[in-house]
């Protein structure tokens, strides 16, 4: 069958469309960003567009046209500068359905969550259940599934946050430690959308997929230790008030286009934890989270990721805060500064040429924090690096012998800015 995929290039979109191409289905795969995809799964036709500005079902007209079923896979967990849940999650997905009830899509496969637990009245899970009840109206066939915490071997939002806290140092800092927590396997995932397009699960189906154990926040975190490799820690419950700080600057962060899980919504699902009502329909099975987990063995690129994972925000605030700090300090002083250039050329270049490199740094420092505009920031940051040690060696090769002097100072800079540029993707 030609089937369409929503989100294909996500953590749980990637497994559904290698699981369905494996079945012998034709495949399209719809993302922003799919150029990298394009390369890992070249079998998949793959289509570039933003669901927030799908809102009109003639928007889906050439997207629909000879597709006879649908997985819609995508979401985000917060509105931010890079998502718009209500358009992403609610307005495209009821445009979606009205399309395909006009163009005789044969199936939509929705991917959801359980959308009546702590958090059911933000966006998150609010635009969720109305994209779901507007489905379920429709007249269309459909099936609703409902994964738990998803784990596969590959990690991202939650499950990239729980690898990051296992390989904490020393101590397991959590907040709501005594959580319940419940996890599907991402293959099983892909097995229950598989078995959807089958037939197995009958049109109209609502499923929560879960395996039977249930562990607590803390046990997962250690359970993934373990699975790292590394040894066992003591927990320390961190108490939801002292967070506080931390998830407003992860929503801050959202507002500059970074999706981090700390963000306040994942903080209050899990304040109630993630547990489902039901067992998974007959005819399914679901792995336990250590089977899950022993059936894909880390290795040390896990382990790098795990302890990367949370210094790279470190990172890009260091890098914003070195380039900010080194713009804004000689304008202070600007006559000063400008001294140095004096015996190159004249007084009124000189303070130019400081005024224009400042405010450069500025312009740096203050757009590596936008995360659309980071790459090129970082680019440019390695292009002026790169141009002030020229020009420093140029007018003045002694200062190379001072061990803490300007130009020594930017190697170390740049190091950490090929680091930020190595670890900034995000899928």
């Amino acid at each position: 069958m030609n089937i369409l995929i929503l989100g294909a290039t996500g953590f749980i979109g990637s497994a559904v469309a290698a699981r369905l191409l494996g079945d012998g289905h034709v495949i399209t795969g719809l993302g922003r960003n799919p150029g990298r995809a394009r390369l890992r799964q070249p079998g998949i036709r793959w289509i570039s567009a933003n669901l927030a500005k799908m809102t009109d079902a003639a928007d889906w007209a050439s997207v629909l046209e000879g597709q006879q079923i649908v997985v819609n896979s995508a979401g985000a967990l917060q509105d931010g500068l890079s998502d718009d849940l209500a358009a992403t999650q609610e307005r495209a997905m009821i445009a979606l359905q009205g399309a395909g009830y006009m163009d005789g899509v044969k199936l939509i496969v929705q991917i959801s969550a359980r959308t009546d637990g702590a958090g059911r009245d933000r966006p998150f899970l609010a635009t969720k259940r109305a994209a779901d009840l507007a489905l379920a109206a429709s007249g269309m066939p459909y099936v609703i599934l409902r994964p738990a915490l998803v784990l596969g071997r590959n990690a991202h939002g939650g499950t990239a946050l729980l690898r990051s806290l296992a390989a904490f140092p020393l101590v397991l800092p959590l907040i709501h430690a005594d959580s319940p927590v419940e996890t599907v396997a991402v293959e099983d995932v892909a097995a229950a959308v598989s078995a959807a397009i089958s037939g197995t699960l009958p049109s109209g189906s609502d499923i929560e997929l879960a395996a039977e154990e249930r562990q607590t926040l803390a046990s997962l975190v250690k359970l993934h230790r373990a699975w790292l490799g590394l040894p066992d820690a003591p927990v320390i419950s961190v108490p939801p008030i002292l967070a506080r700080p931390v998830t407003w600057l992860a929503d801050m962060a959202g507002h500059l286009g970074w999706r981090s899980p700390l963000r306040s919504t994942a903080i209050t699902v899990m304040s109630k934890g993630i547990s489902m009502d039901s067992a998974p329909a007959s005819g399914l099975t679901t792995l336990s989270a250590a089977a899950t987990l022993s059936a894909n063995p880390s290795g040390v690129q896990d382990l790098w990721f795990a302890r990367l994972y949370l210094l790279k925000p470190l990172v890009i605030v260091g890098l914003s805060a070195f380039w900010l700090l080194s713009g804004l300090i000689p304008l202070l002083a600007l006559e000063k500064t400008s001294a140095h250039f004096l015996p190159f050329m004249p007084e009124s270049a000189a303070s130019a040429l400081t005024l224009a490199t400042c405010l450069v740094d500025v312009a740096l420092g203050a757009a590596v924090l936008v995360r659309p505009l980071a790459k090129r920031a970082l680019l440019g940051m390695l292009a002026a690096s790169s141009a002030y040690l020229a020009g420093g060696t140029l007018l003045d090769p002694a200062l190379w012998l001072d061990p803490l002097g300007p130009l020594v100072k930017v190697l170390p800079s740049i190091v950490l800015t090929l680091t930020a540029l190595a670890i900034l993707d995000e899928r």
